[in-house]
């Protein structure tokens, strides 16, 4: 029985620091509510269009600003008080929010205005997400960074999988103009929670926020190594291996059960990332950190390979278009493919907050911010046209392999980051 408490997530962090607690509480309403959001606003554009290249023109608008502002955010956030920074994009993500509900309940029935709101609320998130981070290790030390990773895990698996649920509960029984208002509500818990953060100003020498100073970070970038495998590493996983384009098809043509299928498998990918967070109390002592991503990156790799596997060899929906039992072991996988991609996320983020100085971090988050947004995106695309060739299932099968594959031989060329010490971060 002694054992046990070890092997649940670590709560030292949210004890030790008044300030990482209240950012963690706020940063997991924001969480709900991003996901929250993000469905509703796929839902509302489809019931205004009926159109799937409008639904899919929501991630592009949003992907754009993402990138730009998730470079030049960087270079603000390691300019000024990284708590002005994160109240003032908090409180511009609340205003979003608000603009969400009021065209609901106005009932504007307008996609552009839904796209405008989707751009200014990705813009803000791409200066938010990074200052949350950057400010981490101030909070909380870097010893105690692996569990504050696993504790930013545990909220996301679980907003992940609560966000979306939430969404679709508000929108089918009340509609809209409630489900908007909720993640407005949510946000003002948000945003409280920060106020009360401690003056964060960035140390060492501050440069003027401009060109200048992103262009500085990509000169620092080019010169560590390890901080560029974790990006690297990561979009090798991504942009092989992500499977979530193949879902409707596998829930319309394979497994059966349409859209929910395809939102249990969605799910899975969530109750792993939660699952990882909940049971992560041995990751603080994991000193060789760099291998230990190369483990996970090939057990994300291998569970895809295994789902694409039992979707090949999927009989095919049952009468009437309904789920078989192959839903479960499918969903299995993707609960395994979560609970790697947790992990290697969780020491990714600890190497790159370790081994960056302070003044850069906010810089380092941003290209961080842009790599955890693009890899995904291109993922879709290239999965997304395997499968017009090969079929879903054996296009997850490739892809998994391929990241496999992938992963060892960048293992092969880059022994500094398998030997890379948490005891010793060297960027």
């Amino acid at each position: 029985m002694g054992r046990v408490p070890r092997l649940l997530v670590d709560l030292t962090p949210l004890r030790v620091s008044v300030p990482y607690r209240r950012m963690w509480l706020g940063t997991s309403l924001s969480a709900v509510g991003t996901g929250l959001t993000t469905t509703a606003v796929g839902l509302q554009v489809w019931d205004l269009t009926r159109s799937n290249l409008s639904v899919g023109l929501v991630g592009l608008v949003g992907f754009v600003p993402l990138v730009l502002l998730g470079l030049y955010g960087g270079a603000l956030i390691d300019a000024y008080d990284r708590r002005r920074v994160i109240l003032a994009t908090s409180t511009g993500l609340w205003l979003v929010a608000a603009g969400f509900a009021v065209q609901a309940w106005l009932g504007l029935d307008d996609v552009r205005v839904l796209y405008v709101l989707v751009a200014l609320q990705n813009g803000l998130f791409a200066i938010n997400s990074p200052a949350r981070s950057a400010i981490v290790p101030r909070l909380v030390g870097t010893q105690l960074l692996p569990a504050a990773n696993a504790l930013s895990g545990l909220s996301f698996g679980i907003s992940m999988a609560v966000g979306p649920l939430l969404a679709g509960l508000l929108v089918g029984r009340a509609g809209y103009g409630w489900a908007y208002t909720v993640e407005v509500v949510l946000l003002v818990g948000a945003v409280v929670s920060l106020v009360a953060l401690p003056s964060l100003p960035p140390e060492g020498q501050v440069r003027r926020a401009g060109l200048a100073s992103v262009v500085e970070g990509l000169r620092f970038l080019a010169t560590r190594p390890n901080i560029r495998a974790t990006f690297a590493i990561d979009l090798t996983a991504m942009v092989l291996a992500m499977p979530r384009v193949l879902f409707p098809a596998i829930g319309a043509t394979v497994l059966g059960g349409g859209a929910t299928t395809a939102g249990i498998l969605l799910a899975g990918v969530a109750v792993g990332s939660a699952l990882a967070g909940l049971f992560s109390g041995p990751i603080g002592r994991v000193r060789r950190q760099g291998h230990a991503v190369v483990v996970a990156v090939l057990g994300w790799g291998t569970a895809v390979a295994a789902f694409g596997v039992v979707v090949a060899l999927a009989p095919g929906p049952g009468p009437g278009g309904a789920t078989t039992w192959v839903l479960w072991p499918a969903t299995a996988c993707m609960v395994l493919a979560g609970a790697a991609d947790s992990i290697s996320s969780i020491f990714r983020s600890t190497i790159l907050q370790a081994a960056t100085p302070d003044a850069m971090r906010g810089r380092l988050q941003g290209v961080f911010i842009v790599v955890v947004a693009g890899g995904p995106r291109l993922g879709d695309l290239v999965l997304g046209g395997t499968a017009d060739v090969t079929g879903v299932g054996w296009a997850a099968v490739l892809g998994g392999l391929a990241c496999v594959v992938g992963v060892l031989l960048f293992a092969w060329r880059h022994p500094g980051f398998r030997r890379y010490d948490a005891l010793h971060p060297v960027a």
